[in-house]
C-alpha cells in the first residue's frame, strides 16, 4: 500500500521542482508534505496498537528450576542442569523450593502449591506414591522424588508450548487482511496510468499536467481513512477503557471481544477474591483455642482462623503434622486440629456443608464434643452483579476450573451460573475452549492462574484481572484493576460500540473514494486538493471514533 503513495509523492515533489525551475505557477511541495504527516500520523496509530508484543510462554520458562539437586546411590548430592536429569533419579526438594521435575514421592510427607497445574487456591498434601509437578512450590518440610519427566518433558514445559500453539492461531485474522491488501496497489496503479493515458494520448494534455493528474490520482485514493478507521477507533476505545482501569494488550483484542458470544470464568481469583475466609464457628471459647494453635502454621485455612481473632496469642508445644493439621500436647491429652480423618471425627454432622463446597477445620479436645469451623472463598463484591450483566447482554456462561467440583458447583450456584465444569487441568480447559471453537462459539475466556495462561492464550479473547500471576496478565488480551468482576461487561459494551465505529468509518472512507476518484481522473482536482481531501477524510473518522470517548456511540 505505500508503493502507489510513494509514487504519487515523488511526482508531486518532482513536478513541483520542474515548474519552480521554469518559472510556472504550479508547485505542489505543500500537498506532499501534508501527505507524509498524515501518513505518518496512522503509521504512529497503527504501531502504538500493534506495539506490545507478548512474551507469555518466556514467563512460563521463568518458572521452570535453573538446576536440580540429585541424590546419588551413595548419598552424595550431585547438582545438575534441568536437560541433564534422567528418568529414576532421585531429586531433593527442600522446604520452599519450586518442583524442578515431574516425578513421584519417593520419601518424606509434605503440602505442595499446586495452584500452577490444578487452580486449586488450597495446598495438596503428598505422600510417598503422590504425582508431583515442576512448577510447584514445596511448603512444607524436603521430600525425595523420583524423577518420570525433567526439562522439556515436563508439564510446566507443555504448558508453554500449548500458550505458543495457541497464540500462533490468532495469526490467521492477519494473514486474511494481508492477502486483502494485496490488491489494493495494482488498482491504484492501474487507475493513475489509465488517467495519464486518457490525458495525454487521448485528450493530448502537456506530460507535465497529465502527470499531475495521474498523481491526484495517486494521492486522493491514499488508504490513509481506510488505515485509520479501525485503528484510531482503537486508540480511543483503549483510552476509554484505561480510564475504567482497563488495560488493552492486543491489536486485534478489541475485534475479537466484540464478536464474542460465550463467556468462560474461572473460579478462584475471577469470582472469587482468592483466599477463604471464616463463615462458621462452634463458640469463643473454640475459637479463642484454635486461633491460638493456628498461629503456628502458614496454611491458608490455618492463616484465616487466625486472622479470625486478631488477639489470640501462639500456642507453645504446637506441632504441624503435614497433610493432617496441628497437635498441641497438652495434661489430659492431645488437642487437635485439622480435617475431619485427622481429628476423628468422620461421620459427625457437617458433610452437608462440605459437600456444598464449605471448607472446613475440626478441633478436637479429650472428652469433648467435635468443634467444626466453616469456611469460604468470599465472592467479588459485584461478582453476582456481574454475572446479571453479562447474561443481560445475550451472553451464554459457564464455569470452568480446576479447584474440586463441589468447590465448583457451591460457587456456581451463588452466583447464578447454570453450566459449570470442575476438577480442569491446563490442558483440558484449553481442549474444552476448543470444542466450543469447533462447534462456532466465540468465547471469551477471563480468570487469573499460570495454569489458566494456554486457556487465555487460545481463547477467542481473553481478559484477566490485575491481581493475577504474571503469566496470566501477559497472556491474556485485557487485564482490569480493582476488585469489580463488572470491568468484564464494561470491556464488551465498549469493544461492541468500537465496532459499529469502525464500520462507520470504513463506510465513509469508501463513499470518499468512490465520490473523489472520478473527480480526480476528470482532472477536476489538484494535488494540493487531493491532499486537502485526504486529509479531511482523516479528519472525518477520527471526529467520528472520539464520539466512543466521550460516550456518544452507547455501550
Amino acid at each position: 500500500m505505500d508503493v502507489p503513495i510513494s509514487i504519487g509523492v515523488t511526482l508531486a515533489a518532482g513536478m513541483s521542482l520542474w515548474e519552480t525551475l521554469h518559472g510556472r505557477d504550479h508547485a505542489f511541495f505543500d500537498s506532499a508534505v501534508t501527505l507524509l504527516f498524515f501518513l505518518l500520523v496512522g503509521r504512529y496509530l497503527d504501531l502504538r496498537a500493534r506495539g506490545r508484543a507478548r512474551q507469555a510462554a518466556q514467563h512460563v520458562v521463568s518458572l521452570a528450576a535453573r538446576a536440580v539437586r540429585v541424590v546419588l546411590p551413595d548419598g552424595r548430592i550431585e547438582t545438575r542442569r534441568p536437560q541433564a536429569v534422567q528418568p529414576e533419579d532421585l531429586v531433593l526438594v527442600a522446604s520452599g523450593e519450586r518442583v524442578p521435575v515431574d516425578g513421584i514421592v519417593a520419601r518424606g510427607e509434605t503440602r505442595l502449591d499446586q495452584s500452577i497445574v490444578t487452580g486449586e487456591s488450597m495446598p495438596v498434601a503428598v505422600a510417598p506414591g503422590a504425582a508431583a509437578f515442576a512448577g510447584c512450590v514445596n511448603l512444607g518440610p524436603a521430600i525425595e522424588l523420583r524423577t518420570r519427566a525433567a526439562g522439556e518433558g515436563t508439564l510446566l514445559a507443555e504448558i508453554a508450548r500449548l500458550m505458543e500453539a495457541a497464540e500462533r492461531g490468532q495469526g490467521r485474522f492477519v494473514a486474511l487482511a494481508d492477502r486483502v491488501a494485496r490488491y489494493y496497489a495494482p488498482v491504484v496503479h492501474v487507475a493513475g496510468a489509465l488517467t495519464f493515458l486518457l490525458w495525454f494520448a487521448l485528450l493530448g494534455a502537456p506530460a507535465h499536467q497529465s502527470l499531475l493528474n495521474a498523481a491526484a490520482v495517486l494521492i486522493i485514493t491514499c488508504p490513509c481513512a481506510l488505515a485509520l478507521a479501525v485503528p484510531v477507533v482503537q486508540v480511543v476505545a483503549s483510552a476509554r477503557l484505561m480510564r475504567s482501569g482497563i488495560l488493552v494488550k492486543s491489536a486485534t483484542a478489541l475485534e475479537r471481544l466484540a464478536a464474542v458470544d460465550m463467556v468462560a470464568l474461572d473460579k478462584t481469583g475471577t469470582l472469587t477474591q482468592g483466599r477463604p475466609v471464616l463463615v462458621s464457628s462452634p463458640g469463643a471459647g473454640e475459637l479463642m483455642l484454635a486461633a491460638s494453635m493456628a498461629q503456628a502454621s502458614r496454611h491458608p485455612l490455618f492463616l484465616a482462623l487466625a486472622t479470625a481473632v486478631p488477639g489470640a496469642r501462639l500456642a507453645q508445644g504446637v506441632v504441624e503434622r503435614p497433610g493432617e493439621g496441628l497437635v498441641l500436647p497438652g495434661p489430659g491429652g492431645e488437642v487437635r486440629l485439622g480435617n475431619r480423618g485427622f481429628c476423628g471425627f468422620c461421620g459427625v454432622a457437617g458433610d452437608a456443608a462440605a459437600g456444598a463446597g464449605e471448607l472446613e477445620l475440626w478441633l478436637a479436645r479429650p472428652g469433648r464434643p467435635a468443634a467444626r469451623f466453616g469456611f469460604r472463598e468470599e465472592l467479588r463484591e459485584d461478582a453476582v452483579e456481574a454475572v446479571a450483566a453479562l447474561h443481560a447482554r445475550g451472553l451464554e456462561l459457564v464455569l470452568l476450573s480446576g479447584d474440586r467440583p463441589g468447590v465448583v458447583d457451591a460457587v456456581a450456584a451463588r452466583v447464578g451460573i447454570a453450566a459449570r465444569e470442575g476438577g480442569l487441568r491446563p490442558g483440558d480447559m484449553l481442549r474444552r475452549l476448543e470444542e466450543l471453537a469447533a462447534r462456532g462459539r466465540k468465547v471469551l475466556m477471563a480468570c487469573d492462574g499460570v495454569n489458566d495462561a494456554p486457556a487465555l492464550a487460545g481463547a477467542h479473547a481473553s481478559i484477566s484481572p490485575s491481581s493475577a500471576a504474571n503469566i496470566a496478565r501477559n497472556a491474556a488480551d485485557f487485564v482490569f484493576q480493582g476488585a469489580r468482576l463488572g470491568a468484564v461487561a464494561e470491556a464488551i459494551d465498549v469493544a461492541r460500540a468500537a465496532r459499529r465505529l469502525a464500520g462507520q468509518n470504513l463506510a465513509l472512507a469508501l463513499a470518499y473514494n468512490l465520490l473523489a476518484v472520478p473527480l480526480a481522473v476528470a482532472g477536476h482536482v489538484t494535488p494540493l486538493v487531493a491532499a486537502v481531501a485526504m486529509s479531511s477524510s482523516k479528519l472525518v473518522v477520527i471526529a467520528n471514533a472520539l464520539r466512543l470517548s466521550r460516550g456518544g456511540a452507547g455501550p
